[in-house]
């Protein structure tokens, strides 16, 4: 008994907290948020429920612990000693990037109340944008504009790269849709119909950025 004992032990000892969301967010990376379950996580890890729970107490915590190692992974290469401007556009690249890559990121970012790593983004942006001169009645609204840009087309994209028509190729995908609005009616659709070859031919993280750059050039500043 005191064998059995002493090897339960050593199994719990050896699953870490880092391990369990690390599986965690490969799980949700291949099935999505509904099949992130704790039966399903212990049989990858190859352990029990008990064991598991020892680190992490249910799928919100687990769901928090993911998003934040996600984020945290995707700012980890950003230089803070960056001009404000760049390290804005840099951090919103990193962001982007995640909800990109792992697509159930999105919607853990924006669930209310927000989410701590939301708050953590939110804190990142604003000081560039305090560094920038933006004056300090017109911070909140410039970080937040910045800030639904980078969630809202992040989580867009992301959105996009799960449709069944662009899983296998996007360019394909930008064919066909550029087609069918090539065919729209000219008179209800005369804007649309005239940048048809945009969509077919346009890079999603130049538009991305594009945007970025349209919200920091519409700043008010104090300074330079």
């Amino acid at each position: 008994m005191a064998n059995v004992a002493r090897g339960t032990q050593r199994r719990t000892d050896a699953l870490t907290r880092e391990r369990i969301v690390t599986v965690a967010i490969e799980l949700l990376d291949s099935v999505g948020e509904g099949g992130l379950t704790f039966r399903a996580l212990a049989s990858m890890l190859g352990t029990g429920h008990g064991a598991i729970q020892w680190h992490i107490a249910n799928k919100g915590e687990l769901l928090t612990a993911a998003t934040e190692a996600v984020i945290s992974r995707a700012l980890a290469g950003t230089d803070p000693h960056q001009a404000p401007r760049d390290a804005i556009r840099a951090l919103a690249l990193g962001v982007f990037g995640a909800i990109e890559q792992h697509p159930w990121v999105g919607g853990q970012l924006t669930r209310p109340p927000w989410h701590a790593t939301m708050l953590d983004i939110f804190e990142l942006v604003g000081r560039q944008v305090r560094a920038l001169g933006v004056p300090i009645e017109a911070r909140f609204t410039a970080t937040s504009a910045l800030l639904v840009h980078i969630i809202g087309a992040g989580s867009q994209q992301a959105t996009n790269s799960l449709s069944p028509e662009a899983e296998n190729d996007r360019q394909e995908f930008l064919d066909q849709l550029s087609a069918r609005w090539a065919d729209l009616d000219p008179q209800k659709y005369e804007f649309t119909r005239s940048i048809v070859e945009q969509l077919r031919v346009h890079d999603d993280r130049v538009e991305f950025l594009a945007g970025i750059d349209l919200i920091l050039a519409g700043l008010p500043q104090t300074r330079c």
